[in-house]
């Protein structure tokens, strides 16, 4: 009987996983932490060296206050500088080094070069090194969220004292307090600090989601919460975990599918999803998702995150193939 049953689940998965999530991208549309159509056109121009549509872009996200945007756009403007080899960012340099722009953009990348240091003194050094950059970009952009994001990152990885995130935090909530970029890095400076219990980190990621309108990305803080505490071995949080999910479902549902926005919380909440074995809810969110997988969660599961998400993905369609009846409709209610 053992050996029939498996032969009739192989079957199932044979016969139905090619019609599960037939409409989802296909393996080689998906792409990892992309840009939008705006930065895509403007960062075409920096292999050649010319800065000017990324400089014009960026000024058009402090003029307009889209911090959110904004703070996406440095932080993969600056993963292009130290992956590049180009010399773009020292011709703007030489050409403007009084923008507000290129201060960020220069704070951001010094900071995420020193967290890709293997060695954890050279780590420090670096960190203590980019101090002055992350005042000159607080000094230049006296109403921007973002530089107190980098330096919440940057006392993360000093191991700053509480005091001292707490007047961080200040500066984030004196200027945008519902900035998801910012709660995100305080949430992990939370989780790292030693005299942090769990029920701290995911209190305040509640609390947060508690005070924002729907639509709000802060709407995802406490699925993020959850996720970090379930992957850290943390037990006896259902309730708070099922809280977090709803509110990202919400989130997601909020957001037209395949919009870039959302695409982290959707992320998480897929693989949150798949941790909790809702398969057919984590399909919908991979539907949701269409092109757009990023480096987080998928990083934390191996080193190569596309290639974890597109496995994620295939085996949740494996895993909803293997409950319908074998010779059901194909695909069965999952198609």
């Amino acid at each position: 009987m053992p050996v029939l049953r498996s032969l009739v689940a192989a079957s199932r998965i044979l016969r139905h996983t090619p019609h599960i999530g037939a409409d989802l991208p296909p393996d080689d549309a998906v792409l990892l932490d992309a840009p939008d159509d705006r930065l895509a056109s403007a960062a075409s121009c920096l292999p050649s060296g010319d800065f000017k549509p990324v400089a014009e872009l960026l000024a058009w996200t402090r003029d307009t206050a889209w911090w959110e945007t904004r703070d996406r756009y440095v932080g993969w403007l600056a993963d292009q500088h130290l992956t590049d080899g180009s010399d773009w960012l020292e011709g703007w340099q030489d050409a403007d080094p009084a923008s507000p722009d290129l201060a960020l953009l220069r704070a951001e990348s010094a900071v995420r070069r020193a967290w890709l240091a293997p060695d954890p003194g050279h780590r420090t050094a670096l960190l203590r090194e980019a101090g002055a950059l992350v005042r000159a970009a607080a000094d230049a952009g006296p109403a921007d969220p973002v530089p107190w994001r980098i330096a919440i990152t940057r006392a993360r990885g000093l191991r700053a004292q509480r005091e001292d995130f707490d007047g961080l935090w200040a500066q984030v909530q004196s200027r945008s307090p519902h900035h998801f970029g910012c709660h995100v890095s305080a949430l992990r400076f939370l989780r790292a600090h030693d005299a942090s219990r769990p029920e701290e980190y995911l209190a305040f990621a509640a609390e947060a989601a508690d005070s924002v309108l729907p639509g709000s990305l802060v709407l995802g803080l406490p699925l993020i919460a959850a996720y970090e505490y379930l992957l850290s071995g943390g037990r006896e949080a259902d309730a708070y975990v099922d809280t977090a999910i709803a509110g990202a479902q919400e989130l997601s549902a909020w957001h037209p599918a395949g919009d870039r926005e959302p695409a982290e919380v959707r992320n998480v909440l897929a693989q949150t999803l798949i941790l909790r074995k809702r398969w057919p809810e984590a399909l919908d969110q991979f539907r949701a998702i269409g092109v757009h997988a990023t480096g987080f969660p998928w990083s934390r599961l191996g080193d190569e995150p596309r290639r974890e998400f597109l496995e994620m993905r295939t085996g949740v369609r494996v895993q909803l193939a293997s409950t319908v009846r074998l010779w059901a409709k194909p695909g069965g209610p999952y198609t």
